[in-house]
């Protein structure tokens, strides 16, 4: 009778040493964010996480185009940040938007160049002079939807030598100085300081870019991927934002 009490005791010192040390429930969210957004989105990721014990958020940013075919495609995701209406329209005509889309931040365009501006690049009209080798976004992604839109308004013909699927490439080969010029956002300039530089643009005015966001409706983690979408439309993430360089909408 004593051994099995003495079991029996075991047993529930057991029990309680793992109910102490499990822990919370793992919870795992996905979220599709715009290229554009990784700094500031990086930094809400952490935020989030520590304020949720057991709190898994896992980033997928790329080209806004290419993530909105994705989750169409069946990719499963419970948030979608994209850096264009646009893009955005492309899942909600599909039916997979969760209420509706909410536009969260603004952004625009700025001219990178490399440290030293070599070629001596002051306007967007620059741009076009012979030897300057231009890189862009590739059209169908928002950041070359909105670099077709200035060239546009300033009555302009762009050549670029390479058109990227995404912004943060285009920055990358800026910065690697394989490029002599790109046009990216503000956000992009200022998360790359010593390694490009940025030059303003009045006609960058003729294109703002707005980012909605919205939840998915085959999200398994809904309350959880509504409450990351609170964190980065509140005031909270309105601060990383503008840290970032982005706009109120």
């Amino acid at each position: 009778m004593k051994r099995m009490s003495a079991l029996l005791l075991s047993s529930l010192s057991l029990l309680l040493v793992a109910a102490c040390t499990s822990g919370p429930e793992k919870r795992e969210i996905t979220v599709f964010a715009a290229a554009s957004l990784k700094d500031a989105f990086t930094e809400l990721e952490k935020s989030f996480e520590a304020s949720h014990p057991g709190a898994d958020v896992r980033i997928s940013f790329g080209g806004s185009s290419d993530l909105a075919q994705q989750i169409v495609n069946g990719a499963p995701a419970d948030v979608f940040a994209s850096a264009s209406p646009s893009t955005m329209d492309t899942v909600a005509k599909a039916d997979l938007i969760e209420g509706r889309a909410e536009v969260f931040a603004v952004n625009t365009l700025r001219i990178a160049v490399p440290p030293g501006n070599p070629k001596g690049i002051k306007a967007l009209a620059d741009l076009t002079k012979p030897g300057t080798a231009l890189v862009l976004c590739a059209p169908q992604v928002p950041c070359g939807a909105a670099a077709k839109q200035v060239a546009t308004a300033a009555k302009l013909t762009l050549k670029p030598v390479s058109e990227e699927p995404d912004v943060r490439s285009v920055l990358g080969k800026v910065s690697a100085k394989e490029a002599d010029a790109g046009l990216v956002y503000v956000t992009d300039v200022l998360s790359a300081p010593g390694k490009v530089e940025g030059i303003d643009f009045p006609e960058s005015a003729d294109a703002v870019n707005e980012y909605p966001l919205a939840l998915l409706k085959k999200s398994k983690q809904a309350q959880l991927a509504r409450e990351f979408a609170e964190l980065v439309r509140g005031q909270a993430g309105r601060d990383v934002l503008t840290r970032a360089g982005f706009g109120p909408p």
